[in-house]
């Protein structure tokens, strides 16, 4: 009788034991999940860097002695020249960034030649030069959406360019009712500051969460380009007659790179853990 009421009684206690830890589970609210933070849009410092080629024009030359032509057909040609630039930059956000850039284009061969007529005779002008600048742009961008990790952009930019014509030489025959007459003349390296203007589209391609590489299309408008005074080929120069290069402008492509270097990454919590 004494095992039968202890065998009840430890039935009952497991019971209410049961009971008490199905209650206490009951009111017990379930453990807390955490998920990854969104990480939202972020605009940040980047760096970038460019190199390319140029595809130059310019208008016609002029100088003081042109007065006297009653006509000049003139043909005008530059070589291609490597392109060279560093900046640095600010996204602002997924669709506006901004930045400054510094870049030095290389040595340009110029090639032209020049056919006058004027007043009692005709000659002929044969161009030699070379040419190089220092270009700084400030430049804002609007990035046109993405899809598949790549962004087409638009931009312009405006600053200054430092336009160098070195080496000037002009090589001509005349012809007055005569023999024709040779002549050469050249004139001093001269370097000049002009404001510059560009217009910018390409597209970008996103590497990895802080890099970038892009192929982009510039048209470039860099002023006016100015030598010395022509002298004869004794050095003789009796008026102020330099050669102005009128409305230098440049077709480029260029690729180019961006390091986003205060890019933040998702920083991600375990979840707690409960006891017991």
């Amino acid at each position: 009788m004494r095992s039968v009421k202890f065998i009840i009684a430890a039935g009952a206690a497991t019971l209410l034991s049961h009971a008490a830890f199905a209650a206490d589970m009951a009111i017990a609210p379930p453990p807390q999940m955490y998920a990854p933070p969104v990480v939202e849009d972020f605009g940040g410092w980047y760096l970038r860097g460019d190199i390319g080629f140029s595809n130059q024009r310019v208008n016609r030359l002029n100088n003081v002695l042109d007065a006297n032509n009653t006509s000049s057909v003139q043909n005008l040609n530059f070589n291609t020249a490597g392109i060279y630039g560093l900046g640095v930059g600010y996204r602002v956000n997924n669709w506006f960034r901004a930045d400054v850039t510094g870049e030095y284009r290389g040595n340009s061969q110029f090639n032209g030649s020049d056919r006058i007529t004027y007043p009692g005779g005709v000659g002929m002008d044969t161009y030699h030069a070379t040419k190089n600048e220092w270009v700084v742009l400030a430049n804002a961008y609007v990035d046109l959406g993405t899809w598949w990790c790549m962004t087409p952009f638009i931009g312009a930019g405006v600053g200054g360019a430092r336009v160098a014509i070195n080496g000037f030489t002009d090589a001509g025959l005349a012809n007055q009712g005569g023999p024709a007459l040779p002549g050469l003349a050249y004139g001093d390296n001269v370097s000049k500051w002009n404001l510059a203007w560009a217009l910018h589209a390409g597209v970008a391609y996103k590497v990895s969460p802080n890099f970038t590489v892009e192929l982009a299309y510039r048209y470039l408008d860099m002023g006016d380009g100015l030598t010395g005074d022509l002298k004869t080929f004794d050095g003789t120069n009796n008026i102020v007659n330099p050669t102005t290069f009128k409305n230098i402008t440049s077709h480029d492509l260029k690729l180019g790179v961006r390091w986003n270097f205060d890019q933040p990454q998702p920083v991600y919590q375990q979840p707690l853990v409960r006891k017991g």
